[in-house]
């Protein structure tokens, strides 16, 4: 089968397009023919050595995606030949066929297509997490969103209205406003340099926010401890881009309440796994979740989606396929 393996730590030159051996369904597994895979920061995290550590490479990038059973292996009773599943972590997810744990799968309904499915695991997840366990929205509430035109913000935003919250995005070109505003964001403002403070303030006649949900690294994080109200929740996320370095717990302004959100921890069981994902399914059938795909891209040219993310350019999901 082909599949995208990566040589060394580095950047998108360590990736190849290459032929492997044909999976086979192991005891407890599944196998399953790939009609999409999601590209993720994680994924890069990975090809820089931020994780995986422990795996050899050369190895098969990619941990979410969708596709067909295949067949199954022994001691699996729940899915059979034909049944289109999902998945949010099965490393390995780069390729043509992949051999998965049973209980990392959730079937996908008919009306789903398999890309939307295939959009919505690792990134609605996470964004379901963020709004309704790390910091469960309330009405009335007005979070922080940034990098709104992204994957997660997108999906965020639309969490949070259906919460009864309301949301301010902030983006780094103009050319993101109307796709975050599309999704829900009442304000959007429009900032490179980490001074949006201000701004944020404005908008909430000097209150700050209730939540703010940052992924955006360190340039993003003094401004975002100044956008948020007394007692205000901070939410951070995205190592890829690093963290903010020690922090003096004492030294942390206005009361606030600070933490690193992983979606792993929404659904730590293969039963919350199939709660959460079915109910982002629900929102997608009934029309309360729209799930945006800004680019798909040959599994050949998984560097290039790669270089695309990285550059900060592209907005909703990114897909590979097969």
């Amino acid at each position: 089968m082909k599949a995208v393996v990566m040589n060394k730590v580095g950047g998108t030159e360590v990736m190849e397009f290459v032929e492997r051996p044909d999976p086979a369904a192991a005891p407890g597994h599944v196998l399953v023919e790939i009609a999409a895979a999601g590209v993720n920061f994680m994924d890069i995290g990975v090809r820089q050595g931020m994780a995986w550590r422990e795996i050899p490479n050369p190895k098969v990038l990619g941990v979410e995606g969708v596709g067909r059973v295949l067949t199954v292996g022994e001691g699996v009773n729940d899915l059979g030949a034909g049944d289109r599943v999902a998945w949010v972590y099965a490393p390995g997810s780069y390729a043509k066929y992949h051999s998965i744990p049973a209980t990392s799968l959730v079937k996908v309904p008919d009306a789903i297509d398999d890309r939307t499915a295939a959009s919505v695991m690792m990134q609605g997840l996470t964004a379901s997490h963020f709004a309704t366990d790390f910091y469960p929205v309330q009405p009335g509430d007005t979070a922080l969103i940034h990098a709104a035109a992204g994957g997660v913000g997108l999906l965020l935003t639309q969490i949070i209205r259906l919460r009864g919250g309301r949301v301010i995005g902030r983006v780094s070109s103009d050319d993101k406003i109307a796709i975050a505003k599309e999704a829900g964001a009442e304000h959007v403002i429009v900032d490179t340099e980490g001074r949006f403070a201000d701004e944020v303030l404005r908008l909430t006649d000097g209150r700050g926010v209730d939540v703010v949900y940052d992924g955006s690294g360190p340039a993003t994080f003094k401004g975002s401890l100044e956008a948020l109200r007394r007692s205000g929740t901070f939410c951070w996320y995205g190592p890829v881009l690093g963290g903010p370095g020690p922090l003096d717990i004492m030294s942390l302004p206005k009361s606030i309440k600070i933490g690193y959100a992983t979606f792993f921890d929404h659904i730590h069981t293969p039963e919350l796994l199939r709660v959460r994902t079915h109910q982002l399914f629900r929102w997608i059938e009934d029309g309360s979740l729209k799930v945006s795909i800004g680019g798909t891209y040959p599994l050949a040219d998984a560097a290039r989606a790669h270089a695309d993310m990285e550059s900060r350019v592209t907005t909703g999901k990114l897909l590979l396929i097969p």
